[in-house]
C-alpha cells in the first residue's frame, strides 16, 4: 500500500486548523462552544466541538474530514454525545473555493421513523471566520435551512 500524501484538495480543510468560537441562535438559545481542529499529517481534519446543548447539558462532537482522491470527493464523518447516529458524508467544494457542501442520509427530524436527506455546508467568510449550517431536502427538491453556526477563530 502506498503511503497517502497531501492533495491540492487538502489545502480547503487546512484552513479549518486552530481552536475557534463557536456561537448559534438557531438552536433554541445563543449556545457558545469552542472547537479544536487538528490535522493527521494533512491527510484527515479532526474537529472536537465542546459546549452545552439548549437545556445546559453538556455535549462533545467529533468532525472528522479527508478527501478521496480515487472517488473525487470530499469525506467524512460526525458523531456527537446527544445522539446515537453516526453521520456519513460526502461532498465537494464550490467553484469559487469558499463553500465545501457535504450530504448525507439520517433520521427525518420531520417524520420519526423514516430516512432524510440533508445537506451541510462549511463557508468561509475569510480565513478567521466561517459559518456551517444544515438544510433538509424538500419533497419538490429544495433545500430548507434549519440550523446556522457561526465560527470565529481564537487569537
Amino acid at each position: 500500500m502506498e503511503l497517502a500524501k497531501p492533495q491540492a484538495e487538502h489545502g480547503f480543510l487546512e484552513k479549518l486548523v486552530g481552536t475557534w468560537d463557536v456561537t448559534s441562535s438557531t438552536m433554541g438559545g445563543d449556545e457558545k462552544w469552542t472547537e479544536v481542529v487538528r490535522s493527521l499529517s494533512g491527510i484527515w481534519f479532526v474537529a472536537e466541538g465542546n459546549g452545552d446543548m439548549p437545556g445546559g447539558e453538556p455535549a462533545t462532537t467529533m468532525l472528522t474530514l479527508g478527501y478521496d482522491p480515487d472517488r473525487g470527493k470530499y469525506v467524512g464523518s460526525w458523531i456527537g454525545s446527544m445522539m446515537n447516529y453516526m453521520w456519513v458524508y460526502e461532498g465537494e467544494v464550490s467553484e469559487d473555493g469558499t463553500t465545501l457542501n457535504l450530504y448525507t442520509t439520517g433520521p427525518d427530524f420531520a417524520e420519526p421513523g423514516k430516512i432524510g436527506e440533508y445537506r451541510e455546508q462549511i463557508i468561509f467568510q475569510d480565513s478567521d471566520h466561517r459559518s456551517f449550517n444544515s438544510s433538509a431536502k424538500q419533497p419538490d427538491g429544495t433545500w430548507k435551512q434549519f440550523m446556522d453556526v457561526q465560527y470565529a477563530r481564537k487569537g
